[in-house]
């Protein structure tokens, strides 16, 4: 018999692991999509930045994989109407402008220099 970590048999570790796979197999197979990831809208209690970042981490698992200017563009579909609007700019820019542009555009939401459609 051939024996592994701790001194268990290696079919033990193999059933395990294949227990595991099984459990989780799901998070493979339940690909994100362009429509999924327009959908995901920014928490309230969250900062843009925390925001972008979840959303970019996101895109690594959209099945086919989108390029630079794609993922600028359904991210810009993803913004609330008062980020939308203001965050036009960032088409053609990369992801990281995006992101700069979107905090400036929160920044101003906070401070009063750009107005909110809701008010």
């Amino acid at each position: 018999m051939v024996y592994g970590l701790g001194n268990l048999p290696l079919h033990i570790y193999d059933d395990l692991a294949r227990d595991f796979v099984k459990q989780f197999q799901y998070n493979v197979d339940i690909a994100l999509d362009k429509n999924s990831l327009s959908n995901m809208k920014k928490k309230i209690a969250k900062s843009f930045r925390e925001y972008a970042i979840k959303w970019r981490e996101q895109v690594a698992r959209v099945k086919p994989p989108m390029d630079e200017a794609e993922m600028v563009t359904v991210f810009l579909q993803a913004q609330e109407a008062d980020y939308f609007q203001n965050m036009m700019s960032a088409l053609g820019k990369p992801f990281v402008e995006a992101i700069k542009i979107g905090e400036m555009v929160e920044n101003g939401l906070k401070t009063g220099r750009i107005l909110s459609q809701a008010a």
